[in-house]
């Protein structure tokens, strides 16, 4: 993304003015987008679901992966725009024959996602609010690849520290954030 477009700028500026919390020894920056609180404006979301619009070739996408939680709201917006069926990997089991249990593990956090309905030949897009140590984009995209679907694009809308561009090395997914950035203690330091 270009970081000289007004879209991105506001995305940028956004997240500078973001409250940061600790968790023990984890600073954690608390935005509309990636934590619900403060209020998220409509124009903020409807900034990040356009840029995201304009990264993914929709004619390769069968279904849209919304993590849960706040992947959701982006991902529902991105759904009606493309008329793409949405799919959400939920903290939640129901029990479905299909259903995959995911072990996952975040900074700040260990527990489990469940994933339904998506189909050996689903061409996926994953759609998720923020990632940081990157464990767990890593389990679902495993598992995304260990049901056989394709994984033809994740956007995330930050990217903080090196964890995206770690899966990207170690295993080459198409993968794309809309704000790069990083932690300094309690400042958020954006990078690009």
């Amino acid at each position: 993304m270009s970081g000289d477009d007004s879209r991105i700028s506001l995305l940028r500026e956004s997240v500078i003015a973001a409250p940061i919390v600790w968790k023990g020894d984890y600073a954690y920056f608390v935005h509309p987008l990636t934590d619900g609180v403060p209020r998220q404006s409509a124009k903020l979301l409807a900034t990040a679901r356009d840029l995201i619009i304009e990264m993914v070739d929709w004619q390769n996408i069968d279904v849209i992966l919304g993590v849960e939680a706040m992947g959701l709201p982006l991902a529902a917006t991105l759904s009606v725009a493309v008329d793409k069926p949405l799919v959400i990997a939920r903290k939640r089991g129901y029990g479905f024959a299909d259903e995959v249990m995911i072990d996952q593990s975040t900074g700040y956090s260990k527990g489990e996602i469940f994933l339904n309905d998506v189909q050996p030949s689903d061409r996926v897009v994953v759609i998720d609010d923020v990632i940081s140590t990157g464990g767990t984009m890593r389990a679902i995209l495993s598992t995304i690849e260990r049901i056989g679907a394709t994984i033809s694009d994740v956007v995330i809308v930050f990217e903080k520290g090196v964890g995206m561009q770690r899966l990207i090395a170690d295993h080459g997914w198409p993968m794309h954030s809309l704000v790069r950035l990083e932690m300094d203690g309690d400042r958020v330091v954006l990078l690009d």
